[in-house]
């Protein structure tokens, strides 16, 4: 058999296993050494292919994917600096726990550390952010090396969905020439299916444990369920009917998947970040424990409620084994079926009692009658922005925000709807990067999809847009643009006077005009509410990507938001001192 018939059944034996083990798209990044890979990819009756010419949008795209269809994505690339521009995207997904198949192709033994071109040190290229590395084996076409080519794709697969989810990385030396023959018969099969799919059993929920957090629950203390960002969304419906059961308030993240929906939101406290935002108001609810589900949460007051509250009782529940509580508190952690666990405490209740829910529903109220915007109101603020995006979004969509600023409006302006609103953002390691790629794979979906990003991090990605462009992705794009780090003028460092602009404010002074005529998109500046309502409905109308930029400015900003936390501030402090809270 000539090296070229080799290569191709190699190749595609493992193309062919990785699809029949669950994997149905590819990011394919064009190159010349992983040819093997991208054109027996393209050529495969049932996978699906994305051509990404950036390797960072690619990887950021595919990270989006995975996300949104829960399933993992491969990407493939060419060997050398290619490979390394999957890193930033490879850090998020593996601490955001999504999963990626990332197979590189590589220079043959021979052609390493001697000055071949395009070839760098590729083994173990990711380090520790790859749940499992395997560099492959030369082609082979040996009924030996078939089954074995078809087991690691088999294993990938495994690999990066057992447990916590997250990247593999799979490394593929191929010697030229590297064209595959599609002429030759059984490219994708040797006739039999070796691929046999793992099985996973349903754990059962200890009676024990239940009958144990029973006990804590029971005990009259002052009690909180957290839900911080989390993908389940079978937990809305069972965490609800916990708290419900218990009277016990649902602190709900952004992200969590609580805060829209058509399940009962009761219990639900969607701006616990401001009601927690003042030192006083925290000092009057202290918690005895405190159970949480999913990550850590976006909000800043909620980390200094603990922090303030060392000894509090401190519950995590997560599906697998791992280590979230960046505070340092003494944490219990229980491994089980979070949403099957709530309904089993369910079951337990004997029973309504007075309880500090009513306080906290309260308290809800009042917040969310201050943060809601003054329908009169024309000035675009980051604030009512937001608020008029979750406002105009149409049911079942998706809204993704950046991180800085747009998360953070995000958890005050997203209040308890029963329209289905899916919330996403790059949450694992918090970056403003690769946030515009990550948008346009949510959107691959299908449904309409809204990004809310600042001017920063939309420069950070504008490469990502050749992509949506290509594919004709439905992608609003609500760019804010403050002309710099909005984030950091809430911080410490804005005292700093004589170095802020050039080290945290970081102003770009670009006209996004000029971005979308390059990449040939509408494009609206909102000068006022109304102008952007009529902008946000006339892009849910049409097809593909719209650019709609809106101007703040920073200092207003802060003196806008700190106005609004002030008087929530000052109306909490009233009811609970009328209340004895």
């Amino acid at each position: 058999m000539s090296h070229i018939q080799t290569l191709t059944k190699y190749v595609g034996h493992f193309v062919d296993a990785l699809w029949r083990s669950g994997v149905e798209q590819v990011v394919i990044s064009p190159g010349s050494r992983s040819t093997p890979l991208a054109l027996l990819m393209t050529e495969h009756p049932h996978m699906k292919q994305w051509v990404n010419l950036d390797e960072r949008s690619a990887a950021f795209f595919a990270l989006g994917l995975a996300k949104q269809s829960q399933k993992p994505v491969a990407l493939v690339c060419t060997s050398g600096t290619a490979a390394a521009n999957y890193m930033p995207a490879v850090v998020e997904a593996f601490y955001s726990r999504v999963p990626l198949i990332l197979l590189t192709a590589d220079r043959p033994h021979e052609l390493r550390d001697v000055g071949a071109p395009q070839a760098i040190n590729q083994i173990q290229l990711y380090g520790g952010f790859v749940k499992w590395f395997h560099e492959m084996m030369l082609p082979e076409a040996n009924p030996a090396a078939l089954r074995y080519v078809q087991q690691q794709a088999a294993r990938a697969m495994q690999q990066a969905l057992e447990g916590n989810a997250g990247p593999v990385h799979l490394n593929f030396p191929f010697r030229e020439p590297l064209t595959p023959d599609f002429t030759m018969e059984n490219i994708w099969s040797s006739g039999e299916n070796t691929v046999e799919p793992s099985l996973y059993g349903t754990s059962q929920i200890n009676e024990q444990l239940v009958s144990q957090l029973a006990e804590i629950l029971a005990s009259g203390k002052k009690g909180l369920l957290v839900v911080g960002p989390q993908e389940d969304k079978a937990l809305a419906q069972a965490v609800v009917q916990v708290a419900k059961a218990w009277q016990i308030p649902v602190l709900a993240d952004p992200l969590s998947q609580l805060r829209s929906g058509d399940h009962d939101k009761e219990p639900i406290i969607e701006t616990y970040d401001t009601i927690l935002k003042s030192a006083s108001v925290r000092e009057r609810l202290q918690p005895d424990y405190i159970i949480r589900f999913g990550a850590m949460p976006v909000s800043k007051p909620y980390l200094f409620l603990l922090k303030e509250n060392p000894a509090v009782k401190h519950i995590v529940v997560e599906n697998h084994a791992g280590y979230r509580e960046p505070v340092g508190m003494h944490t219990q952690f229980i491994y089980c079926n979070p949403a099957a666990l709530c309904e089993a405490l369910a079951e337990q209740s004997a029973g309504t009692r007075d309880t500090w829910l009513p306080v906290w529903q309260q308290m809800n109220r009042i917040a969310c009658d201050v943060l809601q915007d003054d329908a009169a109101q024309q000035e675009l603020t980051e604030g009512t922005t937001v608020q008029d995006i979750l406002r105009e979004t149409p049911a079942d969509s998706h809204v993704f925000v950046g991180n800085s600023m747009p998360i953070r409006d995000l958890d005050s302006f997203f209040f308890a709807t029963d329209k289905h609103v899916q919330p996403w953002c790059n949450r694992g390691t918090n970056g403003i990067d690769g946030v515009v790629s990550t948008a346009l794979g949510v959107a691959a979906s299908g449904k309409r999809t809204t990004l809310v990003i600042g001017d920063l991090s939309f420069y950070h990605d504008m490469n990502g847009l050749m992509l949506g462009r290509n594919y004709g992705l439905d992608l609003t794009i609500v760019v804010i643009n403050n002309n710099g780090g909005g984030i950091f003028s809430f911080l410490p460092q804005a005292q700093e006077a004589a170095h802020f602009e050039a080290l945290f404010g970081t102003p770009t002074n670009l006209d996004f005009a000029h971005a979308a005529n390059l990449y040939q998109l509408p494009y609206t500046l909102a000068a006022d509410r109304n102008a952007f309502s009529h902008a946000l409905q006339e892009s849910y109308q049409t097809k593909g990507m719209h650019l709609i930029e809106v101007r703040t400015e920073r200092e207003a900003n802060v003196s806008w938001h700190r106005g609004k936390w002030q008087q929530a501030e000052q109306q909490l402090l009233t009811y609970l001192e009328q209340h004895h809270a």
